[in-house]
C-alpha cells in the first residue's frame, strides 16, 4: 500500500486578492513560502518515520514548483520531480478574475459552463490519471511498495481528487482547502482512498 499526501501551494498575490489563477503561472509570496516551510513542519513526522525517503513530485506551475523546493530544503529531501499532469485546471476566460465576480457571471459550481475551461470531469480524469503517472515513476525510482509519496499541486485539482476518492461526497458545499494544507490518501489495487483532508467553510 502506497501513503499519496495531495499539498496545496503556498499563497500568491492572486489567491490574497481572491482572483482565480487556472493555468496561469503566479509565483508564492512571502505569506507563501513561509506556508510552505509549515507544510514541511506538518510532514516531517511522517519522513522521519518513514523507511526511505519520500518520492517528491510537484506541478510544474512555479507556484507548486516553489513550494516543493521549500519543501525538500527544509526535509532534506531529493529535489522534486516535475509533472505538467498535476497543473491547475485551466478556466478558460474566467483566469484573472476575481471570485465574486466569477460568482456573479457564471454563478456557484459555474466552472463546467465558462469557455475554455477544463470541466470537473475533465480535470478527475486527468487527476486520476496524473496520479497512476506519478505512482509508475515511483515504482521506477524504488520498490513503491509502502512508499510515501508527497505531491505539491492545485486546490481544484486535489478537490477533484478527494471527490474521486469520495464518490462525490466530499469536499462539502462551502469547504475551502487552505493553501499548503495536506492531505492524505491511500492507493492500493489502483484504488484512491481518502484517508484524511483538511477544510474550511468559505
Amino acid at each position: 500500500m502506497i501513503t499519496l499526501t495531495l499539498v496545496r501551494h503556498g499563497e500568491t498575490d492572486w489567491n490574497f486578492a481572491r482572483r482565480i489563477q487556472g493555468s496561469t503561472d503566479i509565483p508564492l509570496n512571502e505569506t507563501g513560502r513561509a506556508q510552505a516551510r509549515e507544510a514541511a513542519e506538518t510532514l516531517r513526522p511522517a519522513v522521519l518515520g518513514a523507511s526511505e525517503s519520500p518520492f517528491l513530485v510537484a506541478s510544474d506551475l512555479s507556484r507548486a514548483t516553489e513550494t516543493a523546493q521549500i519543501i525538500a530544503r527544509e526535509l532534506g529531501l531529493a529535489a522534486p520531480r516535475l509533472f505538467p499532469e498535476l497543473r491547475e485546471r485551466a478556466y478558460g476566460e474566467a483566469e484573472g478574475i476575481l471570485v465574486d465576480d466569477f460568482y456573479a457571471r457564471f454563478g456557484e459550481g459555474g466552472q463546467d459552463t465558462v469557455p475554455g475551461a477544463e470541466t470537473n470531469a475533465e480535470l478527475q480524469t486527468r487527476a486520476v490519471l496524473a496520479i497512476a503517472r506519478v505512482t509508475a515513476a515511483a515504482g521506477d525510482d524504488a520498490d513503491a511498495t509502502n512508499r510515501h509519496l508527497i505531491a505539491v499541486s492545485h486546490g481544484g485539482f486535489i478537490r477533484e481528487v478527494i471527490s474521486h476518492a469520495t464518490q462525490g461526497e466530499r469536499p462539502l458545499p462551502g469547504e475551502r482547502l487552505g493553501n499548503a494544507s495536506a492531505h492524505t490518501f491511500r492507493l492500493s489495487d489502483d484504488e484512491i482512498h481518502l484517508v484524511e483532508y483538511v477544510a474550511h467553510q468559505n
